[in-house]
């Protein structure tokens, strides 16, 4: 009988997840069953009892669950980096984001902003500090937000609005057809998140488990990694 790997996971490791997903299930005769999502919705599914052999969460959320004896602390290990960036639909030209004002500009200007879930998601907790920092919190019709980054996303390549703005974490924006990354958030308003793995404690397929951590987290992955948005956990 073929085994089910089950993994809650943050939207930022889905792209990553399917690369390696088609090669993995035909090498270890399995499938992968993967729930991707705001960081901090997949920690409330595994604490509702969710089954789970695998989490990919931040490092802050694998610390406070290998804490709380819910993912094994032997097996933590860093996936990777990814920074937070804006998005325009496909045909708009690429705007520059250097500065504080560019970002506000751009902002001011979108008739509609579309990002993730303002209280769960890594991004979208991020992106709502910013925008009242910039003093762009204001008008909620134009702020459009959604569970994930990678509804956002889809939403966003979606609308009707041709200047409309998203953002969300790289890779989101670059395994969603239809939206274009044009630029990260600048300095001050910057955002580089640590993803990290884990077996969960009541894992049914904990090898399984394992062995998908090597494999995303293996040297001869890194191009993979890069070209899906992480870059190497060691790296600012």
């Amino acid at each position: 009988m073929t085994k089910t790997l089950r993994i809650l996971s943050g939207g930022a490791a889905q792209g990553l997840v399917g690369r390696l997903q088609a090669e993995f299930e035909k090498k270890h005769d399995c499938r992968i069953e993967g729930s991707f999502g705001a960081v901090g919705a997949m920690r409330d599914k595994l604490l509702a009892g969710t089954p789970c052999d695998l989490l990919i969460l931040t490092q802050a959320l694998v610390d406070e669950l290998a804490a709380q004896g819910r993912a094994q602390t032997a097996s933590v290990t860093p996936v990777g980096r990814v920074k937070t960036g804006v998005a325009l639909k496909e045909k708009h030209a690429p705007v520059a984001i250097r500065t504080p004002e560019d970002l506000k500009a751009l902002l001011q200007a979108a008739p509609e902003i579309y990002f993730p879930d303002p209280a769960k998601a890594t991004a979208g907790i991020h992106f709502m500090k910013v925008l009242q920092a910039l003093d762009l919190a204001g008008d909620p019709a134009k702020l459009k937000t959604y569970p994930n980054g990678a509804t956002a996303m889809a939403a966003l390549a979606q609308a009707s609005e041709p200047e409309a703005v998203g953002c969300t974490q790289v890779t989101e924006i670059l395994i969603t057809p239809g939206v274009r990354l044009t630029g990260l958030l600048p300095a001050p308003h910057e955002l580089v998140t640590l993803y990290t793995a884990a077996v969960a404690t009541d894992a049914q397929e904990p090898q399984l488990a394992r062995a998908l951590v090597e494999e995303l987290t293996a040297a001869g992955a890194a191009e993979t990694r890069r070209r899906c948005g992480f870059s190497e956990a060691s790296q600012a």
